[in-house]
């Protein structure tokens, strides 16, 4: 049961993920019922009141949605590249943590460190 626990909130984290590179290309409605139901956690009853809608239509929107985000991910690809890109910036980080400057290379480390650092606080800001 704990492993269908993770592997549910594993699927609302990478759908939101989804969301978040390609909600724009929903409409308002796909976007608004499907963040509301991955990321706010709301029940699809719930969600449904505050639409005025039947839950059913709700499930049929938020299924549907998930189908249109995982397609466009597939075919385009801009989550999986953002997270190799990721991936590839904290493994550079980790080797520069390893790596000892000379007086000389001092400057060139911590700029190097500091434009890493950057990069992977982007999303954050």
């Amino acid at each position: 049961m704990a492993t269908d626990t993770i592997s549910m909130m594993e699927k609302k984290v990478t759908l939101s993920w989804l969301l978040a590179f390609y909600g724009d290309m929903l409409t308002e409605n796909q976007r608004e019922m499907a963040r509301l139901h991955w990321e706010e956690d709301f029940s699809l009853a719930e969600i449904a009141s505050q639409f005025s809608v039947s839950r059913q239509s709700v499930h049929d929107t938020v299924n549907r949605t998930e189908k249109q985000l995982t397609a466009l991910e597939e075919k385009l690809g801009l989550l999986g590249r953002f997270q190799k890109m990721e991936a590839g910036l904290r493994a550079c980080q980790a080797e520069l943590s390893q790596v000892r400057a000379t007086e000389e290379s001092a400057g060139h480390l911590a700029e190097a460190r500091r434009w890493i650092d950057e990069l992977l606080n982007q999303e954050e800001a």
